[in-house]
């Protein structure tokens, strides 16, 4: 059997054909000429090879025939270096008990790292509230401008098309038994006290939450937390505590203009659909509105804002060597932010309730 020429992965399949039309079973030795190969590519290697091989199995003697170095140490370098297939291991189906206990586990697990993660940010807390000195004024401002006075558009107009629709939707019903003034009740009291913190609390989930996960996560990706380590500045101090300081800070602030710009929606609508003057409106408001429903709503910002930043920074602290993690990370963040937050306002919800407040 003779190869001549160039032999390359090009002219395996017409050897092939012709290999296979070859009767071995009555033959004893083989010899492979290879003395006229030109060039020699490790397609045609493993071919050969495969064919030894093939025929050693048979009980065929085969021999190879060249004197060409660079041709005898491809078919060395293939018969070495070629692994032996695996047997592909079988699928087992876990049960339904099996699969529930692995998430529970998974959950379990991520649990106690938050945990960790916690601790840690609050031994860094108390170590930079020990000394003046040791609080970064400027990152902090900074941060309060990119996360409360640019975001305060898009929290006055949310609120402001929250308090319309539902002032909108309240006027229908309340036309029907001729109590259209109770609408300020209503609003005021649901706006000051639970829609306008819920509602802030989600749109800056999504907006400064989700910017925190992708910022951190970039640079973590870029190693620029690990240069940070390496020339001995804590990232818990210079990234993460600003960041969450100044959510908590720009919190009740932007609260207090959702406040406002919800009412104002229910004062246009109030006065289009029911009649009810401003002046008349502000007056009822003043009268039926308690002081404390205003308040409750601003003691939960804080409480909001540790919880979006800090599941914001633990997020992108998590965020893998890979641009697919970033935007993993990010829709987790927002998500649970935003579940968290729910909780929290039902929880503040029943403990208020409870201690008649």
């Amino acid at each position: 059997m003779k190869f001549s020429g160039e032999f390359t992965l090009y002219l395996i399949n017409s050897y092939e054909k012709k290999l296979d039309k070859i009767d071995v079973t009555n033959i004893k030795s083989i010899e492979i000429n290879l003395k006229d190969l030109v060039y020699f590519d490790t397609a045609s290697s493993i071919f050969i090879n495969s064919f030894i091989k093939k025929c050693e199995t048979n009980g065929i003697k085969v021999d190879i025939l060249t004197s060409n170095k660079d041709v005898l140490a491809t078919l060395d370098l293939v018969k070495t270096s070629k692994k032996t297939s695996q047997q592909i291991p079988k699928v087992i189906k876990t049960t339904l008990l099996a699969s529930i206990g692995k998430i529970t586990y998974q959950y379990y697990i991520g649990l106690l790292a938050f945990m960790n993660f916690l601790g840690k940010l609050f031994v860094t807390k108390v170590y930079y509230l020990k000394s003046i000195k040791n609080i970064r004024f400027k990152e902090i401002a900074f941060e309060i401008n990119e996360s409360a006075i640019r975001a305060l558009g898009i929290i006055a107009l949310t609120s402001f098309l929250i308090g319309l629709v539902v002032a909108y939707q309240s006027a229908y019903q309340l036309k029907l038994y001729g109590a259209n003034i109770f609408i300020v009740d209503m609003l005021g009291i649901s706006m000051l006290r639970e829609l306008a913190p819920l509602m802030t609390a989600i749109v800056i989930a999504g907006r400064s939450g989700s910017a925190f996960t992708a910022q951190i996560g970039a640079m973590k990706i870029t190693q620029e937390l690990d240069a940070m380590r390496t020339m001995g500045f804590d990232p818990y101090i210079f990234l993460v505590l600003p960041r969450i300081i100044a959510l908590m800070i720009a919190m009740p602030i932007l609260i207090f203009v959702a406040d406002i710009m919800g009412v104002f929606g229910g004062i246009i609508v109030a006065y289009i659909d029911l009649g009810i003057t401003p002046k008349l409106f502000i007056e009822r408001f003043s009268e039926v509105v308690l002081a404390k429903h205003f308040f409750i709503g601003l003691l939960k910002g804080p409480f909001f804002a540790f919880m979006i930043a800090s599941i914001a920074v633990y997020r992108g602290l998590m965020v893998k060597d890979d641009t697919q993690s970033i935007g993993y990370n990010t829709t987790k963040s927002v998500v649970e932010s935003i579940f968290a937050v729910i909780i929290c306002d039902a929880i503040f919800s029943i403990l208020f309730t409870n201690m008649g407040i």
